[in-house]
């Protein structure tokens, strides 16, 4: 397994993320988001696993203050690469396989 959480210091979900790793013993890359975005073919392979209408926290108020209520999905894929705090947290990801959310029932599957 090569796992990468890619999620903020600050959210419970992400701290969760990283204990249940690190509970198991199982090594991982930890990317804050808020110093670090995806990187271009990272993010095209989490919305491809996840969904692009599944990854941006829409619900935010970050999300919200920027007016980006409703818009087109092409519209959103290009505003979350050009803002990772936009992004629900915590990412995980295995190769191309990817969570968003604490999703330790999807973690336990993972070879």
């Amino acid at each position: 397994m090569n796992i990468q959480i890619y999620g903020k210091r600050d959210c419970p979900d992400t701290r969760k993320a990283e204990r249940w790793f690190k509970e198991r013993k199982i090594p991982f890359q930890f990317i804050d988001l808020k110093v670090k975005g995806l990187a271009p073919r990272e993010f095209e392979t989490v919305a491809a696993a996840i969904g692009i209408d599944k990854i941006g926290d829409i619900g935010s108020k970050r999300f919200l203050e920027k007016g980006l209520g409703a818009m087109s999905p092409s519209r959103l894929r290009s505003v979350l690469m050009e803002d990772s705090l936009l992004l629900k947290t915590p990412i995980v990801r295995n190769g191309r396989e990817a969570t968003v959310g604490f999703e330790p029932e999807v973690w336990k599957g993972w070879k």
